[in-house]
């Protein structure tokens, strides 16, 4: 596993043979618009198939006490569904963990590699878990899918039972790690700046700002991102990498071992 050195580029860098697909994994409705909205909408627009995975409902997320937690995880993944649209999302997923209660667990791990085999993803967006202080929902979720991501959804030993939903193990080669502290991967996001606000404005439980006072807040983030990258306006992130080799069949490792045996042997090696 290798971080990447500062740059400021695109997601969709590196070669175009085929369908991609990216997979957004995040704690709470909302997550996403705020923290990487602009990116997302940059991929759809590019021909990416993007998926959103929302671990709780946000059932939580509000003063109102008159408020029945069912009915605002309703309200919340409606708005979730309306901010996904404006972005040209494909699907969202939610896993509907209790809001403020998510544990780093074997049942979660599970669900998660889950969803990462379903969906195939060649990119993984998720929250920068080692960031330290953040909503204690927003750390486990960040440092579950990037479990699940590796080793876990690579790994067909790691919950086998899912291939008997003909789901195979998928290697993940890329992620993208937002709230990161130490960014050192830069998307420019200037042309989505509108469609960001629009997105944000969906959440309407949530945002209570005039879209002038939210389109201020989002400058001020994103040019402090910006200046980071060296680019006007940008959404940055700590970008992993894991290498593209395919793991070798028990067949081909028999065989190496076989070679190598041999050449041991031989006398004019």
């Amino acid at each position: 596993m290798t971080t990447a050195t500062p740059t400021a580029a695109s997601p969709t860098d590196g070669p175009a043979d085929g369908p991609r697909r990216a997979l957004v994994v995040m704690a709470h409705p909302d997550d996403i618009e705020f923290s990487c909205g602009g990116t997302v909408a940059n991929l759809a627009d590019d021909g990416w198939r993007v998926s959103f995975c929302l671990v709780t409902s946000g059932d939580k997320g509000s003063k109102d006490d008159t408020f029945l937690a069912w009915d605002l995880a309703r309200v919340r993944e409606a708005e979730q569904q309306a901010a996904a649209a404006r972005l040209g999302v494909a699907e969202c997923i939610f896993l509907r963990w209790p809001d403020g209660f998510v544990e780093d667990s074997a049942e979660l791990r599970e669900r998660i590699v889950r969803v990462i085999r379903e969906q195939r993803p060649d990119l993984l967006i998720t929250w920068d878990g080692y960031r330290g202080f953040n909503h204690r929902d927003h750390r486990t979720v960040g440092l579950v899918a990037l479990d699940a991501a590796f080793p876990l959804a690579r790994t067909p030993h790691y919950f086998p039972g899912h291939a008997d939903a003909g789901l195979g193990w998928h290697r993940v080669n890329t992620v993208l790690l937002t709230g990161s502290r130490e960014p050192d991967y830069f998307v420019d996001v200037g042309r989505q700046f509108d469609r960001k606000i629009e997105a944000l404005l969906c959440h309407a439980s949530q945002v209570q700002s005039t879209r002038e006072e939210l389109s201020e807040r989002m400058r001020k983030r994103q040019a402090e991102a910006a200046a980071q990258g060296r680019i006007p306006w940008a959404e940055g992130f700590r970008r992993l990498t894991f290498g593209g080799t395919a793991a070798p069949t028990r067949a081909a490792a028999l065989r190496a071992v076989a070679e190598r045996a041999a050449a041991a042997d031989d006398p004019e090696g």
